[in-house]
């Protein structure tokens, strides 16, 4: 019997793509997601970890993509408190490229364009700003704003999540060997052997759009620039949860950000590349962020005191500025109707990726013949019902004290409200099963491998929580080990 075709192929498992098997599946659409490495395998895991409107860009009267971004940026708040969490920026005026009347202008428009928010407004930096002024060299004066960090990895994950609860086939390890359009659907052959058939396809493959449109026997009027981003990882430069926007001489800005609790995050770059497998920091890179760094603080960092690295490359559209820093951030939603249609996603970013996916739905609702409206706007995302972060985490700590302190922050930011099902039955630290590393037990890696597509080492300890970060080689090698001894070879290779 041949199997029904189904509403939508999206065709990537970025936080464009899983945004958008949400917004369809809530839709009533039936919906498979294909995505050949791992959710969030690339750009979608290598951003600088922020919720924001892009103050900057307001540099390039990108008004309307900032309006866009504030909304998002209240609207995600409040849907996913467990994983966004809002941020207070430092931006000193010392060794600035632009004058103290553009920036508080800058910062006034930003506040405006928010409109009605939760977060603090701006202000100017103030004397008694101990902790703020502290890591910076000289007497600095500038302001401070708010935005909001974000796991990246994880509300990639937690789209997928709420999409696979209403329905939507979630396939990881999945690529699409070829597809054609045929009597009047889309006909796809898979990398697990499965031919499949779509009344509509979504091209959500990022930097690989066109690689895939070739694929598809496709052309596109729209273009994408290849950017790389990179950041790198030191030990924690400063105190407290604040972070730093740091001007640049050459009027880009680099970002120093707390992270992980040991650890300061500073980015990022933008390298023009020719190919999304160029994403790999260089020692010019490194040298830049560390350069970034020692212009501003007082503490100072050489190549040496990097313990990681992170570099991701954007698929942004195409606009024709003549520089990478310059190119905008805004996206295009190109609709091909010359048979079943096939919609791609040029350019995107965290911040927008479920406005995006509505406006996708608007984009296919005529030519699939259903009607689109809202179905996001208000909804929280799985675990993100919860009051306020550190209520929940005190109500977690005094259900589950055997956790530990540690480990049941690190699974309370993780999971949210859906750690009472992952802990249904756990009431006591030898039911959590064996600690396979860092903290993270059997009971967890059951959870992480069948409730959220994770089928590798690197799935778990990069992008589902960032352990990796704490352990040593020889430490992640024993959790390799335990994994394996767990899920199959072939299971880690992605079948289900």
């Amino acid at each position: 019997m041949t199997p029904s075709p189904y509403d939508l192929l999206i065709v990537g498992g970025g936080i464009n793509g899983c945004a958008i098997a949400r917004e369809a599946s809530l839709l009533g659409l039936s919906v498979l997601l294909v995505e050949r490495d791992d959710l969030a395998a690339h750009t979608s895991s290598a951003s600088t970890k922020l919720i924001h409107g892009g103050l900057r860009y307001l540099e390039y009267y990108e008004f309307k993509l900032v309006a866009e971004a504030l909304r998002e940026r209240e609207r995600l708040v409040k849907a996913a408190p467990h994983i966004i969490h809002p941020m207070r920026f430092v931006l000193p005026q010392t060794n600035a490229v632009r004058p103290w009347w553009m920036v508080r202008l800058g910062l006034y428009l930003y506040d405006f364009l928010g409109g009605k928010m939760t977060l603090a407004r701006s202000r100017g930096l103030r004397k008694t700003d101990t902790a703020y002024l502290a890591p910076l060299k000289g007497a600095a004066t500038g302001f401070v704003y708010s935005d909001a960090f974000v796991d990246d990895a994880r509300l990639t994950v937690l789209n997928a999540i709420d999409a696979a609860a209403n329905g939507a086939d979630v396939r990881v390890g999945t690529a699409v060997e070829s597809a054609r359009r045929e009597d009047g659907l889309w006909q796809a052959a898979l990398s697990d052997g499965s031919t499949v058939s779509a009344r509509a396809m979504v091209n959500a493959a990022g930097p690989w759009v066109h690689q895939m449109l070739g694929k598809l026997g496709v052309n596109a009027a729209s273009g994408v620039r290849l950017v790389k981003g990179s950041h790198i990882v030191v030990p924690k430069l400063f105190e407290g949860t604040h972070s730093y926007i740091l001007q640049q001489p050459d009027r880009r800005i680099v970002f120093a950000i707390p992270y992980q609790g040991e650890f300061t995050e500073i980015g990022t770059t933008d390298i023009p590349v020719d190919a999304p497998e160029d994403a790999k920091i260089d020692d010019a890179e490194i040298a830049y962020l560390c350069d970034a760094v020692n212009l501003h603080f007082s503490k100072q960092i050489t190549p040496a005191d990097v313990t990681s690295t992170w570099s991701g490359v954007r698929p942004l559209y195409d606009d024709g500025a003549s520089e990478a820093k310059a190119v905008t951030r805004d996206y295009v939603l190109e609709l091909d109707t010359n048979g079943p249609p096939l919609l791609s996603i040029f350019g995107g970013k965290i911040t927008t990726a479920r406005h995006l996916a509505e406006e996708a739905m608007e984009k296919l609702a005529t030519p699939m013949g259903f009607t689109a409206h809202p179905v996001t706007r208000a909804r929280v995302f799985p675990g993100g019902a919860i009051a306020d972060f550190d209520t929940f985490l005190a109500s977690v700590r005094a259900t589950w004290p055997f956790l530990g302190d540690a480990r049941a922050e690190r699974m309370a930011h993780a999971y949210g409200a859906m750690l009472a099902e992952l802990l249904a039955d756990v009431t006591s630290a030898d039911e959590l099963g064996p600690d396979l590393g860092g903290g993270l037990t059997e009971v967890e890696a059951r959870w992480l491998h069948d409730r959220e597509w994770a089928r590798t080492p690197d799935d778990v300890l990069k992008r589902r929580s960032k352990l990796g970060l704490h352990l040593s080689d020889a430490a992640q090698a024993r959790f390799a080990e335990h994994w394996d001894r767990l899920f199959s070879a072939a299971v880690q290779q992605g079948a289900l």
